[in-house]
């Protein structure tokens, strides 16, 4: 398992914990789904073969906590990478899903997924609780 914090600023910190998408490593899942504010699943957009268990990941981290997510649609800079819209379709999620293009090796990239999942967590809490809400 991994362990990451990025300050945001002073007052703001994001916890990251990464976890192995292999099944037998999905006795850890429930736990670190507890008090999660959402969460990215890491697809190999260059493998169609992990495509099915991408969405068992998903579907199982969606059942544990409704909490909001996205789709890092990885190595799309392999000549073999689906597309991201691609992906959409392949993995049966619906318009509003965001899936993304990604390249894991690339900070620039990395950064933009967790930009998007913050732009998506802030888009779906509650008005009375959104940290973006000025009075």
């Amino acid at each position: 398992m991994d362990f990451g914090r990025i300050s945001i600023d002073k007052d703001l910190a994001l916890y990251l914990f990464g976890t192995p998408g292999q099944k037998r490593f999905d006795f850890m899942w429930e736990i670190l789904s507890e008090g999660m504010l959402g969460f990215v699943v890491l697809v190999d957009s260059a493998r169609p073969e992990t495509f099915r268990e991408a969405r068992r990941i998903l579907d199982t981290f969606r059942g544990y906590s409704p909490t909001p997510f996205v789709i890092a649609a990885n190595k799309q800079d392999d000549e073999d990478a689906w597309p991201a819209e691609d992906l959409k379709i392949a993995l049966g999620l619906g318009q509003e899903v965001r899936v993304l293009p990604c390249t894991a090796t690339k900070k620039d990239s990395v950064k933009n997924i967790l930009l998007e999942l913050l732009y998506v967590i802030l888009e779906n809490a509650p008005e009375e609780k959104s940290p973006a809400r000025k009075n």
